[in-house]
């Protein structure tokens, strides 16, 4: 059983889906936003992507500024914004705005990953920065201790979250912020030691913060559930392949319906990472998934789970989306209490 003091959130990268515009991908996500908050879930995450065509979510505060007129107490934030694409001040004004829209609802989670391409790096205007430094400055607009006063004022605190990997969990430990982690630091998929010696670290160097008093690690990977775990599972390939084709033709396609990338032919390389990203989920059963979640969460001692599954069928993403919401007293167990409905009864 997983700890009710535990939060669950979901993160949506706008997923676009072979044969329909893009434009939907977008609606798609405020939908479910809205889903999410009858469903009992604490926050909602969006991600930023650029040039990526199977990803329609290139702005988070735009897209954001969007689920917060259709959501009214769900918080809300980016997983994340990627600060070497922008000036620190553009990115606190962009959130304090939000905040005006939203008070006391708005998260911003903070990452360096570079873009998706060189074209995108170039069409960034991508060069070295310092992360520790401009997420201090960001923090002082936000927080009014810089020498520039922000307009608007935020509407109360704008909580920071760094996506961290190695070097992100150091910067996250000396400001005295809130970590998001995923991939290998989870060892879902491999040796769970070294993420372990990494959080350790980070807990053992936190240095307490106004926002932050203590250590707090969230945990993000794919997290999809039906009614038998094969089901489950077939629910991850669209997802799958698409990762999969990425890192073999470096283009990261829409998703496809599950029975076309079934019956589709592969090479064995496409097929190894299909494994890969299968071993780096959890799917199965609401019973299956959730004793696989209570086993990681007392192995990293998250404070969240970031449930970022996506698939082809957004029926079946909604009831996966209500199970999960479930496995922590949402308001989807109470829509099936007896537990005799089936994972799309439940909606």
């Amino acid at each position: 059983m997983i700890n009710a003091e535990v939060q669950i959130s979901l993160l949506d990268r706008s997923r676009s889906r072979a044969g329909e515009a893009e434009t939907v991908a977008l609606r798609g996500t405020v939908s479910r936003a809205r889903h999410a908050e009858r469903l009992g879930y604490q926050r909602f995450w969006v991600a930023e992507h650029h040039g990526v065509p199977g990803i329609a979510g290139a702005a988070p505060a735009v897209l954001l500024a969007a689920i917060t007129g259709a959501t009214s107490t769900i918080r809300l934030g980016s997983a994340g914004v990627m600060l070497p694409h922008h000036q620190p001040l553009v990115v606190a004004e962009q959130f304090a705005t939000l905040s005006a829209f939203a008070p006391g609802r708005v998260d911003l989670g903070l990452g360096r990953s570079p873009g998706f391409t060189p074209p995108v790096r170039r069409a960034l205007r991508q060069v070295d920065r310092d992360f520790a430094a401009d997420l201090a400055e960001l923090r002082g607009f936000l927080d009014g201790t810089a020498e520039i006063t922000l307009h608007p004022r935020p509407e109360g605190a704008v909580p920071l979250h760094v996506l961290a990997t190695g070097s992100g969990l150091r910067v996250a430990a000396e400001l005295g912020l809130p970590v998001i982690v995923g991939g290998p630091l989870l060892g879902v998929a491999g040796d769970p030691e070294p993420g372990r010696a990494a959080l350790a670290e980070y807990r053992r160097a936190f240095r307490p913060s106004a926002q932050q008093p203590v250590p707090r690690v969230a945990i993000s990977l794919d997290v999809l559930v039906a009614d038998t775990a094969a089901e489950a599972a077939e629910l991850l390939l669209p997802e799958a392949w698409a990762m999969a084709r990425s890192r073999t033709t470096g283009v990261f396609p829409p998703l496809e319906p599950v029975a076309a990338v079934r019956s589709g032919s592969r090479t064995s390389r496409e097929q190894q990472y299909l494994e890969q990203v299968a071993a780096a989920a959890i799917t199965g059963t609401p019973a299956g998934v959730e004793s696989r979640l209570a086993e990681l969460i007392e192995r990293t001692g998250a404070a969240e789970v970031v449930a970022a599954g996506s698939t082809f069928d957004r029926e079946a993403l909604a009831a996966s989306d209500a199970a999960v919401a479930a496995m922590v007293g949402g308001v989807a167990r109470s829509l099936d209490s007896t537990g005799a409905a089936g994972v799309r009864g439940r909606l």
